[in-house]
């Protein structure tokens, strides 16, 4: 297994990364500006990401715009289409901006008519009601209109495979946020002065964000990993590669996200402090497919 990045691979992140950091939002405030918006989903439709799948990509491609994306907090949708597109290539979804729903909600249900979801084998539609707000400031949800209706239904192989992709898709979400959320910090820590000097010189505080830098790398390890069985290994390895992932990324961003929120001090707990934003991103995505600790063989703690 060689999970490092090829070439087109490593293009394909820097061009993800440069849309996140000149499109995403730079502050709380940017979140309402409408005219950054409607410019950010006119290029992410450019780009054709939503539907990486069906051109062909790689789990390991969707993985790496997912990552870049949960970094710049990009407020648009990309994971509910992205795995919707991945059904649709296996059970004919209609015409029509498509997201998936969990737990009966659809999310980044901005622009969808309508959502899906599979349900062990079987795969479910339902149109999608009126958009509303929730923690996620980056992501809306909203209440299907209908009851979920069956569509078609998938191999017990695709079912895994299509399961694996959305474990690891928010597992690179949840990396993301928490590699934007360090970057917040470490800049912050070499701006804030106390007592004549950066924060950031300070042992306490570089400790915490050394310890943060670790954590990172090592959700990057285990989401490689992930990202390459989707395709690569077994079916039901990928989804146990992706079970590890999520829970070590889940429990890996939420400590950064909270740890960039400590760094910031007091202001740290303002409306105005962009940490809020990834931290709430984080909990969303952690929600999302959930895993606990007893459905992996490994007791990781």
């Amino acid at each position: 297994m060689d999970v490092r990045l090829n070439a087109e691979q490593r293009q394909l992140r820097d061009a993800a990364a440069k849309l996140a950091d000149d499109l995403g939002p730079g502050s709380v405030a940017e979140l309402d500006d409408a005219a950054r918006l409607a410019r950010l989903e006119k290029a992410v439709a450019q780009t054709g990401w939503r539907s990486l799948r069906s051109d062909g990509a790689s789990g390991v491609e969707v993985v790496i715009v997912a990552e870049e994306f949960g970094r710049g907090l990009v407020d648009v949708p990309l994971l509910g289409p992205v795995l919707a597109d991945d059904l649709s290539r296996h059970v004919p979804l209609g015409e029509g901006p498509t997201t998936v729903a969990f737990d009966e909600v659809a999310i980044d249900a901005r622009g969808a008519a309508r959502a899906v979801t599979l349900r062990e084998h079987a795969v479910l539609t339902a149109p999608v009601g009126a958009p509303r707000s929730g923690a996620d400031l980056t992501r809306t949800g909203a209440d299907l209109a209908g009851a979920l209706q069956q569509t078609g239904e998938l191999g017990a192989e695709d079912a895994l495979r299509w399961q694996a992709l959305a474990l690891a898709t928010t597992a690179a979400d949840l990396v993301g946020t928490a590699r934007g959320a360090h970057a917040v910090a470490c800049d912050y820590a070499k701006i804030r002065e106390q007592y004549g000097k950066p924060i950031g010189s300070f042992q306490a505080i570089a400790h915490l964000l050394a310890e943060g830098l670790a954590l990172i790398e090592g959700s990057v390890s285990v989401l490689r990993h992930a990202a390459w069985a989707v395709d690569e290994a077994e079916a039901a390895e990928a989804v146990r590669a992706a079970r590890i992932a999520k829970i070590y990324c889940a429990r890996s961003a939420r400590t950064v996200c909270e740890t960039a929120i400590q760094v910031h001090g007091g202001i740290g707990n303002t409306w105005e402090c962009l940490a809020h934003v990834y931290l709430r991103r984080a909990l969303t995505s952690t929600a999302l497919w959930p895993v606990t600790i007893r459905e992996i063989a490994d007791g990781l703690s």
